[in-house]
């Protein structure tokens, strides 16, 4: 099995560590945390570079530890951002972090049935006992202000006009508290992060040294970009996030499957477990037939699987061929509710009562003039269009516009009208 820092440079995950780190792993085992602000409910694939991050640490026979930042997370890091986040409360703090560590389990396991079992901390935990007082008085005094003011990320926004509150200038001064307490308490001698998180870790580093007159190391990796230069995780929607409510399995699904040959060459070492081997051959089959895209393929099925399940893995698939291939009202009416909106996302959608839908008497009742909208301008229109083999509902072709209207409600309410090839309509049917 590779080293840890071996793991990370095959897969193009390194960016920079301190001296000396790669001997002080090899000693034996080691733990590590990386940090994560609490400021929403759910993690987004930007977040997943650091996930696999404490994976691959684990997997080397590590101990990761996962810090989530509630009482950063009521700061906001200002690391080459433009402006001051919104703070957040407590409740929404501890809120959210509860749903990350349900995510994280996903990724890291916490059991405790083995000697690198993976832990959870909050820095509310350690900072909140501070007064303000103490805390300039016993952490302050270690950093000079012009030690603060040499980081890039805080020497970019004072350059940019923006400036810098008091509050997110003393952030790098408590992430830094952090490392300290977690290596005297906790015997955490590693700290990972972005590379946009380098003087921050390393403002740690230092307190360590001045403060316990120890030493620690720092790890980092790369921000990642797409090939096109466009921020990475971002699509027209926002975010793609880990929560099946705020991004479907279908859709987070569909993201990985669009991803550029240029950028799933990169993609599959940083975001699966695949070993070196399995993901050369897989490289080597893609090149000799691109367009079947087995490189985006298999990211996205070992992505899905990880960050959801198999069978929602199963149900893309099943989504995918109904959307872009042929096939039937069974196959409609086995997604579940989720997954088939998904799917139609931004399809119109209209809406009928239960009494009207009931005393409709065929098909061009439907389509055209009894009812409150008007799928086609007019009946005529509608009966020509069926006659010429162009309309489908629930993805059976309609042959006659006089048939009566027996077609099961998907999952109880929908009715999906297809017009032509690719213009679709969904019916929904209310009490």
């Amino acid at each position: 099995m590779n080293s840890f820092i071996q793991e990370l440079k095959w897969r193009g995950m390194l960016q920079d560590m301190t001296p000396e780190l790669e001997e002080h792993l090899a000693k034996g085992m080691a733990s590590a945390y990386l940090g994560f602000d609490p400021t929403a409910d759910s993690l987004h694939i930007g977040h997943l570079v650091g996930v696999m991050t404490l994976l691959h640490f684990q997997r080397a026979g590590h101990q990761p530890v996962a810090l989530v930042g509630g009482a950063t997370g009521m700061i906001g890091d200002p690391s080459f951002k433009s402006s001051e986040r919104n703070l957040l409360d407590k409740p929404a703090l501890d809120h959210n972090g509860a749903c990350i560590q349900r995510q994280l389990a996903k990724f890291l396991d916490f059991s405790g049935n083995q000697k690198n079992n993976a832990s959870l901390v909050n820095n509310y935990d350690w900072i909140s006992e501070f007064t303000f007082l103490d805390f300039i008085r016993d952490v302050g005094k270690h950093i000079t202000v012009n030690y603060m003011m040499s980081k890039d990320s805080v020497k970019r926004r004072l350059e940019d006009g923006n400036g810098l509150s008091f509050t997110e200038f003393s952030y790098q001064l408590i992430q830094g508290y952090d490392f300290y307490h977690l290596w005297k308490n906790e015997n955490c001698t590693i700290q990972l992060g972005g590379s946009d998180q380098w003087g921050n870790i390393v403002t740690g580093t230092e307190l360590i040294r001045r403060m316990g007159a120890g030493s620690a190391f720092a790890l980092t990796v790369p921000l990642i970009t797409k090939a096109d230069g466009t921020k990475f995780g971002k699509t027209e929607g926002g975010s793609v996030w880990l929560d099946p409510e705020k991004t479907s399995p279908y859709a987070f699904y569909q993201f990985w499957l669009n991803v550029s040959d240029a950028d799933a060459s990169k993609y599959i070492r940083i975001f699966t477990v695949l070993d070196q081997h399995a993901v050369e051959k897989l490289e080597k089959e893609h090149a000799e037939a691109p367009h079947l895209r087995i490189l985006q393929k298999e990211i996205a099925k070992e992505i899905t699987c990880m960050v959801h399940s198999k069978e929602d893995y199963e149900m893309a698939i099943k989504a995918s061929e109904i959307l872009f291939g042929k096939s039937s009202t069974e196959d409609l009416a086995s997604l579940d509710e989720r997954t088939f909106l998904a799917v139609f996302e931004g399809v119109p959608q209209v809406q009928l009562s239960y009494s009207i839908f009931s005393q409709l008497e065929n098909v061009l009742d439907l389509l055209g003039e009894k009812t409150d909208f008007q799928l086609f301008l007019s009946k005529g229109e509608a009966r020509k269009m069926i006659l010429g083999g162009g309309v489908s509902i629930n993805k059976e072709k309609v042959e006659d516009p006089q048939a009566s209207i027996a077609y099961a409600l998907l999952q109880g309410k929908y009715l999906l009208v297809q017009k032509g090839k690719k213009n679709y309509v969904i019916v929904e049917v209310i009490s």
